[in-house]
């Protein structure tokens, strides 16, 4: 990077700035993982030398922080895909069932919000379709962060909840469905080209919260990708323009999506199994009533605080779906 031809050859540039970046990703933690221990080690013969337990407040201090710093390195390690590092465009797809799949579509949708505000990404809604009497039909976010694919590609499928309905005066228990797909953002540096003999543009009138304004410009955007079938839509933006590229930034992306799927043997066969995503296929229940439990099906991790969950605590099925992901071959852990 140094060199004096380095940003002639401008792709290749970004490509190798990114390799740089993953690989410092894995490397920084864990030299800094070393100077943990060697610190600890330090302390730890000062307070044996002295005896007099003035240090133990802060070894304990220290170690717990060496701990948690750990912990998040090895879920780190196993984030080795070629596009783990990128941000992610999550869509929800309220299922059967009217209302009550449109509220809970609406729920996954806050769940995922709350989780990315935890990580301290940023979020951005760029579709969303109202569900009429409450919730919401469709909506994607762009979760913009450090490794935000490689972390929620696990969420992909469809998810149950079991609940005493809100809706129903008889207070009776409902069962719905929401299917979520978790797409990478392009990459820059990663060549996507679309010709444009292949690609169908329309433009809709947005409608929905939007204002004056969307409901009577056509400025929502739709590109169907006519090889594959593939189609995105944004309809967010006031601004045709940047509802055009949030659209072509997502076509891409779900292209990018079908291409690893091949790559991967355990996705390609999942997705052979299944079809496509169907309602016989969930990957976790959140059962509310009568008892509270949220359980991920595959890989039979379950928390009995289905409210912690909803409120964005996703983490500890993250890190179980991950170990899953590696021990059924599936992973592409970062090794040295």
């Amino acid at each position: 990077m140094n060199g004096p031809t380095f940003w002639n050859d401008q792709e290749k540039a970004k490509a190798t700035i990114q390799e740089l970046k993953s690989l410092n990703a894995v490397l920084k933690p864990f030299e800094e993982l070393g100077r943990q221990a060697d610190d600890l080690e330090a302390s730890l013969e000062l307070s044996e030398e002295s005896g007099d337990g003035e240090l133990d407040d802060e070894i304990r201090g220290a170690y717990a922080k060496a701990l948690h710093d750990f912990e998040a390195f090895e879920l780190r390690s196993m984030l080795g895909g070629p596009n783990d590092h990128c941000n992610a465009f999550v869509t929800i797809h309220a299922g059967a069932g009217g209302t009550e799949a449109c509220d809970w579509a609406e729920m996954l949708l806050r769940m995922y919000l709350m989780w990315a505000e935890s990580k301290g990404f940023a979020t951005q809604i760029t579709d969303r379709e109202e569900g009429g009497a409450a919730g919401i039909q469709v909506a994607t976010v762009h979760i913009k962060g450090e490794y935000a694919y490689g972390y929620l590609r696990g969420e992909s499928g469809v998810h149950r909840l079991v609940r005493i309905s809100p809706y129903d005066a008889a207070g009776r228990r409902q069962t719905s469905f929401a299917s979520v797909d978790v797409l990478p953002e392009v990459d820059e540096a990663i060549d996507i080209v679309l010709r444009d003999d292949e690609l169908k543009r329309d433009v809709f009138r947005s409608g929905g919260p939007g204002g004056q304004h969307q409901n009577k410009t056509e400025s929502g955007v739709r590109y169907t990708h006519l090889p594959t079938g593939v189609a995105a839509e944004s309809r967010s933006e006031r601004s045709q323009h940047k509802n055009d590229a949030n659209a072509l930034a997502l076509l891409k992306a779900k292209l990018i999506r079908m291409e690893e799927e091949k790559r991967e043997a355990d996705y390609a066969k999942k997705y052979d199994e299944k079809g496509e995503i169907s309602f016989g296929s969930q990957i976790r229940s959140y059962v509310l009533q009568p008892y509270q439990l949220v359980k991920d099906l595959r890989t039979d991790h379950e928390v009995g605080n289905p409210r912690a969950v909803l409120d964005g605590d996703l983490d500890g099925f993250i890190d179980a779906y991950l170990r899953w992901r590696l021990s059924k071959g599936g992973g592409e852990a970062v090794t040295s």
